[in-house]
């Protein structure tokens, strides 16, 4: 059917009473006039479907068989490769034994470090003692000189003081 046909109808009038009926009623219309269009884009449709899987069913078999004679050998080497990989019972484990050995290494490093650092300080401390036993005296001494010429400068300055008063 066209979409161009008319058809001739007998025209019926009838003066609605509310908005409603009238939007209604022209709504009824249109439905007539647009039902050979629907059915028109429907029978397309269905068409353009039926075309579009005629073409598609060949490529779709063609990408099949593709991935099969290309892809699937590659991922099944893959597959099983990383399974051979992760079994436990056909690869024994490595040992690394220099993480261990840079471990204990810096470990006895370390204790000879601190055993020399506390032996270093042992002996500063003691030579320190022995040093302020011997020179304290010395050092009292030193500070009663320095107190003596400090108290002769005092007195000096007292008398040049004194003196230049009236």
């Amino acid at each position: 059917m066209s979409l161009t046909m008319n058809r001739r109808q007998r025209a019926e009038v009838v003066i609605p009473q509310t908005w409603l009926s009238r939007m209604r009623d022209q709504a009824t219309k249109a439905g007539g006039r647009m039902s050979p269009v629907a059915e028109t884009a429907r029978d397309l449709a269905s068409h353009r479907i039926e075309d579009a899987r005629v073409w598609a069913a060949p490529k779709l078999d063609q990408a099949a068989q593709s991935v099969e004679e290309q892809i699937a050998p590659i991922v099944s080497a893959f597959l099983a490769e990383l399974a051979r990989r992760i079994d436990v019972g056909s690869t024994r484990k490595p040992r690394r034994r220099w993480p261990v050995v840079a471990l204990l290494g810096g470990v006895a490093i370390g204790a000879v470090g601190v055993a020399m650092y506390r032996n270093n300080a042992q002996r500063w401390t003691e030579t320190m003692r022995e040093s302020i036993r011997h020179t304290g005296s010395d050092a009292s001494k030193w500070v009663g000189d320095k107190a003596g010429e400090a108290g002769e400068k005092a007195d000096k300055a007292a008398d040049e003081i004194s003196g230049k008063m009236p």
